[in-house]
């Protein structure tokens, strides 16, 4: 009976199943950079610029009619910004269907160029090094080990 006892406890390691000891690298690329190598990314670029002043300034605009809607709290002051913050919401919105638009053709060969580098130098994940960085998503990465974007624009080119 003593021998089972000793027995038991390898018997159980060797059904440890052999998915969970492999390794998995994780790899980040930074997005923006590698659209910027695109040759077919100009109007895109473009496009993001002229919406982001235009976003920016409508921005500042709301600031100041809400600093003079608080200060005066007229009925008059207090429709003019709710009539310029629904202007901005619609803009916002109507620019970011724009923008989705003209990023669809570019994201198909972004991806695969990320899918691409990943392969060949066998990554099993790869994060977006911004909405990482920005949704704390990943803490800390060691930049000269798990930074793609040098292969993915190898990619795109």
């Amino acid at each position: 009976m003593n021998k089972i006892w000793l027995i038991l406890p390898l018997a159980l390691l060797s059904t440890v199943p052999h998915a969970q000891q492999a390794k998995s690298r994780l790899g980040i690329v930074n997005v923006q950079q590698a659209v910027k190598a695109l040759p077919e990314s100009k109007a895109y670029l473009e496009l993001n610029a002229k919406v982001a002043a235009d976003l920016n300034t409508r921005q500042k605009a709301l600031q100041d009619l809400s600093a003079k809607a608080a200060a005066t709290r007229s009925a008059a002051d207090r429709q003019a910004l709710a009539k310029a913050q629904q202007a901005y919401a619609s803009a916002r919105d109507s620019y970011a269907t724009r923008i989705d638009a003209a990023f669809k053709p570019l994201a198909s060969k972004l991806n695969a160029a990320v899918t691409k580098a990943a392969k060949t130098n066998g990554y099993t994940i790869v994060f977006d090094e911004q909405v990482a960085a920005q949704t704390s998503l990943v803490v800390y990465a060691n930049e000269s080990a798990t930074n793609l974007t040098p292969a993915v624009i190898k990619n795109l080119k």
